[in-house]
């Protein structure tokens, strides 16, 4: 008897509504923490996407996110909130731009008019490469 009171801690057990609750508070603090996460690496990576605003302004930035951190987050987020959103927002159109040349880049043929995949076609069948019926299929695909 006196090894488990002397192993004890101090601390009651609850019943399963007190672990319960207690669960549901890590979960919270949980999420609160990572949302805090998300919002710093998004207002970091918005400092280094910004070419309008200096190195310096930037380091300055940076400082008070390290020593005064939820501070410095919600004043970046109300002050250059609005920035923040129009350079992800071109950042994005960048990359989908690139991302669609390079698809046609790679597509080759398939993103030619109908009337150009018709002109490949019959001098392919003016070569003998492709008979009349193939000819005639690739013309029936190209103006469907």
């Amino acid at each position: 008897m006196r090894f488990i009171e002397a192993v004890t801690t101090g601390y009651e057990y609850q019943g399963f509504w007190g672990s319960f609750w207690d669960i549901i508070w890590w979960f919270l603090l949980i999420f609160v923490f990572m949302a805090y996460l998300f919002a710093l690496f998004a207002v970091i990576g918005d400092l280094f996407r910004d070419h309008k605003l200096s190195g310096w302004w930037k380091a300055i930035w940076i400082i008070f996110l390290i020593f005064v951190p939820f501070l410095t987050l919600l004043v970046y987020l109300i002050a250059r909130g609005n920035g923040m959103a129009r350079r992800s927002a071109s950042a994005a159109s960048e990359m989908k731009a690139a991302q669609d040349e390079y698809i046609k880049s790679v597509a080759g043929a398939t993103g030619s008019s109908p009337s150009e995949e018709i002109a490949k076609a019959k001098a392919l069948l003016d070569a003998g490469t492709i008979t009349q019926a193939e000819y005639d299929a690739i013309k029936s695909k190209a103006l469907a």
